[in-house]
């Protein structure tokens, strides 16, 4: 009988050793970040991964230990398990191709492979392909087929093909048949404490790469999925329901209602340009680089620029939904997969629509794309113009219609567009793989090189348009706005998940409307792009009591603060000082004034509150 449950000894070791290896490949490719870290911690990752990969192992030895169960009581001396290694093999092959995508994955996003991004991959496999195109083709290819060659090396070696079964009594069956199914349901739950696995478990660092390193990759995933699959309870509960939103009414109540007016009508034509990853770092005026965004750095010497403004999360659905409706990411949710709930959630659209705007949207990809098209039409947009609004010919990035090509339709449906008009236009082409429909003004011998030179025609598309647009007879009237989706890594290649420069911004308002003392103005107060819809409306004397999560950046009396969220994390912005909090493994990631415990204290509070709150909204609609 023992002799026999060796053979499951051996089925774990082929399993943790595979996942030893692909920890190792992860480790090796991210490299450059860990350079600076003690060896000893670096190992300290495969004691602290043991717990989720025996976890993840016991998972997938549950169909081979049922069957193996079933013919222990029947009368065989021997059973045929050469099954087994065809279970392996195919689990091999979907484990190796789930560890080049959190390797391209983790490279973009700073997180590992979830259920966002599967949805992204089963929802929209064709912009899933577009955004993988700036991958490292050979080596994703190369460690695909290390990691094929291992399993199969392993599964070779360490996998016998039948069992044999000595006499044993049947009261000894029961009870090794009671021990080794419940050996391997504490090896799945993570032992017998109260607290079951979670990803904290494997969080041991201040070094988040090493946490993430140590974290089971199909374990993660896998878990992400089932935490994904209802939205029934709020997984950021910190404090009571109502301490938390108190906190959160305090952040936004101001001692008087009121703004600064920089615009010369309340019904101007409004045009809100989002731009795909413009990242501060891309411009002269926020991230001191020469040369690649010289349009809107004219833009912002010229107009109102709002130069600590940042992202509310780190991916387009979110950017979208954070400028035009001021709702907050999610940490892992994401409200976009939820088109009923999207829907009771209030736009700048909607609003202006009410005032008699006739309302459009541009975006040159397919605006089926993660919904977009759902809550663009659930929200007073009239006109929508998308791929399918352009000929096959126009179709010639990856993404759709490049900008040019967009902004170009946009400014010619202006000028037989009665006034008001409210238009926004959502820019694609600086996007991974990062194509451009002529010269790459920076080159393309990497992507930091291809993603300056998208950057910058996309700013010269931005030039052209409003060289065109001056001509036109509603141009003097026009508002014209300009704002980042989310931040980048690159072009700097520098700022981390968690790090607030990964979601600094510009946001520009700029035209002739603007009075003349406000032109070339910089309003410093900590923002978010959230904020845009309370600022906008205010500046038209229209309401914005419905967009609770956004603040008039021109009222003097508001509080400094902007909060953002990735993956199961978030930071907090307040009067300068920067926390950033890991939900997985309850620790500060980052903070910019480490000797203030008080005040960090106080951000952090102020985060988790912010989060639970939002999250309980969310699940409310």
């Amino acid at each position: 009988m023992f002799k026999s449950l060796i053979f499951f000894a051996r089925y774990f070791m082929l399993w943790l050793l595979y996942f030893a290896v692909d920890r190792f490949i992860f480790m090796f490719i991210f490299h450059v970040k860990l350079r600076d870290i003690p060896l000893s911690e670096k190992f300290a990752t495969y004691y602290h991964a043991l717990r989720l990969d025996l976890s993840m192992t016991a998972y997938i030895t549950v169909i081979p230990l049922l069957v193996y169960t079933f013919w222990y009581f029947t009368r065989r001396k021997k059973i045929n398990f050469s099954w087994i290694k065809k279970y392996n093999a195919v689990l091999i092959v979907l484990f190796s191709l789930i560890s080049i995508i959190n390797f391209n994955i983790y490279r973009e996003w700073g997180s590992k492979v979830n259920s966002r991004a599967i949805e992204f991959a089963i929802r929209t496999p064709n912009e899933s392909l577009a955004s993988s195109a700036s991958s490292p083709i050979f080596l994703t290819l190369f460690v695909f087929l290390i990691l094929l060659a291992v399993g199969f090396y392993l599964n070779f070696i360490l996998i016998r093909r039948q069992i044999e079964f000595s006499k044993t009594p049947v009261w000894a069956k029961f009870l090794i048949t009671i021990l080794t199914l419940g050996v391997n349901f504490l090896l799945i739950r993570g032992g017998t404490g109260t607290a079951p696995n979670s990803q904290s478990m494997a969080f041991f660092s201040n070094y988040q790469l090493l946490n993430h390193a140590s974290l089971n990759t199909e374990w993660n995933l896998m878990s992400s999925i089932l935490a994904n699959s209802t939205v029934k309870n709020n997984p950021y509960l910190y404090f009571d329901q109502k301490q938390a939103e108190l906190e959160v009414e305090n952040l936004f109540k101001v001692k008087k209602d009121t703004t600064i007016s920089i615009l010369k009508t309340d019904r101007p034509n409004v045009v809100i340009f989002i731009l795909e990853s413009f990242t501060a770092d891309l411009t002269k005026a926020l991230g001191n680089e020469n040369g690649i965004t010289p349009n809107l750095d004219s833009l912002a010497k010229n107009g109102v620029l709002f130069s600590q403004i940042y992202a509310t999360g780190n991916r387009t659905d979110k950017g979208l939904i954070g400028s035009l409706t001021g709702f907050p990411t999610l940490g892992t949710g994401s409200i976009v997969t939820w088109p009923e709930k999207m829907q009771k959630i209030p736009a700048i659209s909607q609003k202006l629509h009410q005032q008699h705007y006739q309302t459009s949207f541009y975006y040159g990809g397919e605006s089926e794309f993660d919904n977009y098209k759902a809550f663009i039409l659930g929200h007073q947009y009239k006109n929508l113009i998308d791929r399918n609004s352009f000929d096959q010919k126009d179709m010639n990035s990856k993404w759709g219609a490049y900008d040019g090509l967009v902004f170009n339709r946009q400014l010619t449906d202006a000028n037989s567009t009665k006034q008001p008009f409210f238009s926004t236009i959502l820019s694609l082409t600086n996007h991974e793989p990062f194509e451009v429909p002529g010269h790459y003004k920076f080159g393309t011998a990497d992507n930091a090189q291809r993603f300056k030179s998208t950057a910058f025609y996309t700013d010269s598309c931005i030039g052209n348009y409003l060289s065109e647009a001056k001509k036109q007879a509603w141009y003097k009237n026009t508002l014209f706005i300009f704002v980042a989706d989310h931040g980048h890594t690159l072009p700097k290649s520098d700022h981390e998940i968690y790090e607030p420069q990964r979601y600094h911004i510009p946001l520009i308002f700029y035209g002739d409307v603007i009075k003349d003392e406000f032109r070339g103005k910089n309003f410093d107060k900590t923002g978010s792009q959230q904020d845009l819809a309370a600022t906008l409306l205010a500046q038209l004397n229209i309401n914005s009591k419905e967009f609770k999560w956004s603040k008039n950046l021109l009222n003097p009396y508001a509080r400094n603060f902007a909060y953002f969220s990735w993956d199961n994390g978030f930071g907090f912005i307040e009067n300068g000082h920067t926390v950033t909090f890991d939900n997985v493994g309850k620790s500060v990631l980052y903070n910019s004034n480490a000797k203030d415990a008080p005040k960090t204290n106080e951000i952090i509070l102020s985060g988790k509150s912010y989060l639970q709150s939002a999250y309980q909204q969310f699940i409310n609609l």
